[in-house]
């Protein structure tokens, strides 16, 4: 049986977000800005957790970690899309095409499992404040970590060498803005029940294990919190943890309405929407929302303004 290599498709062309040349300029300038947000947020938030010595703790530890994976997230996908904008014709070569699939499933597996971790850290936080130097160790948050991107990785590796058995013999148009699994798929003139399976498999565990760890460290975080009887630590705890709750709801949403529905043409337009969301939206929003609604990161940052040499 020949490979995906022997296709008779070498190149592919994106059909896009839209198919108005009105719009082409605006969505440019649009998603430029959201990339230049997200570039300077996310390296921002690395480098003002690197040099703060007072945020060396696990929370930031896991927040430079998603700051990380938000910014290769967004590179895989976004420069590519903004040349899309301002070509004729938006065409990606087959292994270019498989290269941007295998690194955009390693960092959106990644930060499925990243946002679970930090729940797990803040219901620590909270519910075992006197244990919690010595449960989050800096060995536990080193191999969790590790445990996040090797859950990226075998998930990428798995789905990326199944479609490299997959055919593409003569329809070459992907109704997306880059190479994802299911409009990849619905181009194939081979079997794809395997790959389907897979994504089936693969998708349901990535977004319900993280999610049913999220909502199992939050209903101990809410009843904990509940205990507390002063309006002032009640208000305190919450703070922690609104921030996680915002950046989940919105990358999780979007996630599960793109993989867990059925494949179809209508259902693939209105992915792509959703897509935006967990490709291009969340990884702008995360640095912001941490910072904005984070005393700890708000001073640290004005520390190092200050710090700052004058000419």
């Amino acid at each position: 049986m020949s490979t995906g290599n022997d296709s008779l498709v070498t190149k592919f062309i994106f059909t896009g977000l839209t198919a108005c040349p009105k719009l082409q300029l605006p969505l440019l300038f649009l998603f430029l800005t959201i990339y230049v947000v997200t570039v300077v947020g996310n390296l921002g938030m690395i480098i003002l957790i690197g040099l703060s010595s007072h945020l060396h703790t696990p929370m930031y530890f896991f927040l430079c970690s998603l700051s990380l994976i938000d910014f290769c997230q967004s590179t895989t996908i976004t420069p590519k899309m903004l040349v899309n904008f301002v070509t004729e014709k938006n065409i990606i070569s087959y292994s270019e095409c498989m290269t941007q699939l295998y690194f955009f499933l390693v960092f959106v597996i990644s930060e499925c499992h990243m946002l679970a971790a930090m729940a797990y850290d803040r219901y620590v936080a909270i519910c075992s404040p006197l244990l919690y130097n010595v449960t989050m160790t800096y060995q536990v948050c080193y191999w969790l970590v590790v445990g996040v991107y090797s859950m990226g990785i075998i998930g990428a590796t798995a789905h990326t060498g199944c479609m490299l058995r997959v055919h593409f013999c003569q329809v070459n148009r992907i109704n997306h803005y880059f190479c994802d699994l299911n409009p990849l798929l619905e181009l194939s003139c081979s079997s794809t029940y395997i790959n389907e399976v897979l994504v089936l498999c693969f998708s349901a565990f990535n977004i319900f294990v993280p999610t049913l760890t999220i909502v199992a460290s939050y209903v101990f975080i809410i009843a904990s919190i509940l205990r507390i009887r002063s309006t002032e630590g009640r208000a305190k705890a919450f703070s922690t943890c609104s921030s996680h709750v915002s950046a989940v709801s919105v990358f999780f949403g979007s996630a599960a309405f793109m993989y867990l529905q059925p494949s179809s043409m209508s259902s693939m337009d209105h992915g792509k929407v959703s897509s935006v969301f967990y490709t291009i939206v969340v990884p702008m929003l995360n640095p912001l929302i941490y910072s904005v609604r984070n005393k700890d990161v708000q001073i640290a940052l004005n520390k190092m303004l200050k710090k700052r040499p004058t000419l």
